[in-house]
């Protein structure tokens, strides 16, 4: 849930946005001029990496500093931007230069919040077996 810093709405919960539960998440390695838009994210998606911006899958591209994401959707209807800006920190991101990383709706929640989500620290371990 997002709750607002301030306003009318300060303590009333607000849904976040997701996609649907059947969509891929393809993170694009490296980093990317977040200059694009809707039409220049959409072609990297088809182009570099091969992938149909039209799929309903989403495509998570960062920047070069680290604190700022776009997100690239097709929802059915057209096509819908996101972004975030971290206020402190850099998102987690692959080492490698070229390419797309498929993550898990939960892999992604962690990334959003700004989690390492390639190794989450369990906060619990089974003592006994059975």
């Amino acid at each position: 849930m997002i709750r607002p810093r301030s306003g009318p709405m300060a303590h009333q919960a607000v849904s976040a946005l997701a996609p649907p539960p059947n969509a891929h998440v393809w993170l694009a390695c490296g980093h990317t001029d977040l200059r694009r838009g809707f039409d220049g994210l959409a072609s990297l998606a088809q182009n570099q990496l091969s992938k149909d911006p039209f799929s309903g899958h989403l495509f998570v591209y960062r920047g070069r500093r680290g604190d700022l994401i776009k997100m690239l959707w097709w929802d059915g209807q057209g096509l819908c931007l996101f972004a975030k800006r971290l206020e402190r920190g850099r998102f987690v991101w692959p080492q490698a230069k070229d390419g797309a990383v498929f993550l898990t709706p939960a892999q992604l929640s962690m990334l959003m919040e700004g989690i390492d989500w390639r190794m989450p620290v369990r906060t619990w371990r089974p003592e006994l077996a059975g």
